[in-house]
């Protein structure tokens, strides 16, 4: 019977620690929970809301809006995001340097009517920015401390970022563009931001780049034309490591690979202290020259 109850205690043990080794690296720290609300075309919209664990009465929610093609699709265990079809994305595997005593994330999905594809002309229309603020209401109603929307949006999530910071100026304290659609006409063209007037967008921006970022769409030169064209801020960012893969995939310089915790550092910081400004976040620094 002692042998019994001891192999128990033993295997008992053993599934804890089993489970306690599957929280991914990108979810460590966190408490997350999934949202679906019902929009648009008999869809879903769905988001993954992280915390930082044991941490409760946040008031900045930060409206996390990925790059292509912008479908999420969570996999959740428990209180963890464990899985993803978009988990390398920059801004979905650095949300947990993002979170903190003050901030939440919310990682926004595509409403599932659009499909595997969320559309570039669906992220520029108004029904995104419905979709996504009745998914905002729904976390809201459950955390009421929460008294600022920020919206962060990475490569081609920065048409829904330009879009919804447009449609729903009213909604939002301000916008962080990332590794932002500058260039058009390549293999995706992203037409929906040519020409794009961001003087039409009444709240604070901020726009963050990589000086060596190698993607087409998302020129360096071009960001700091746009900055300057509209007098808008322009973070740049030096450095990294450990580059890989395509050009405009997330293990380049065009995903901040190396300076995850830097760049969301450097953006916490500034959404905190409502002061967006130009600067450079050298190679060997954690915080910005200005």
């Amino acid at each position: 019977m002692k042998y019994f109850v001891n192999l128990t205690l033993i295997l008992l043990l053993w599934a804890h620690g089993a489970h306690a080794q599957t929280v991914p690296a990108h979810a460590e720290g966190l408490t997350e929970k999934l949202y679906s609300v019902p929009v648009s075309e008999g869809g879903l919209q769905r988001g993954v809301l992280s915390g930082k664990s044991g941490v409760q009465g946040q008031d900045l929610l930060a409206v996390l809006l990925p790059g292509y093609p912008s479908v999420v699709r969570p996999v959740m265990d428990g209180s963890v995001m464990v899985s993803s079809k978009l988990t390398g994305n920059f801004l979905i595997r650095a949300r947990r340097f993002l979170a903190d005593e003050r901030m939440v994330t919310l990682v926004v999905d595509c409403n599932t009517h659009v499909g595997d594809y969320c559309t570039p002309a669906y992220q520029a229309s108004r029904q995104r920015q419905s979709d996504v603020q009745a998914l905002i209401e729904a976390v809201r109603k459950d955390h009421p401390a929460l008294k600022e929307v920020w919206l962060l949006g990475t490569s081609m999530g920065t048409i829904s970022s330009a879009y919804m910071a447009l449609y729903g100026a009213g909604q939002y304290a301000g916008v962080v563009h990332t590794a932002s659609i500058t260039d058009f006409g390549g293999r995706r063209p992203y037409t929906e931001l040519e020409g794009f007037d961001y003087a039409r967008i009444t709240i604070p921006q901020l726009f963050v780049h990589h000086a060596d970022d190698p993607c087409a769409s998302t020129n360096y030169a071009s960001a700091q034309k746009i900055a300057q064209k509209f007098s808008l801020p322009l973070m740049t960012v030096q450095g990294g490591s450990g580059f890989k893969g395509d050009p405009c995939a997330a293990r380049t310089q065009h995903g901040f690979q190396g300076r995850e915790s830097a760049v969301m550092k450097l953006m916490a910081e500034a959404i905190r202290q409502k002061k967006f400004q130009s600067g450079v976040l050298a190679a060997d620094m954690e915080t910005p020259q200005r």
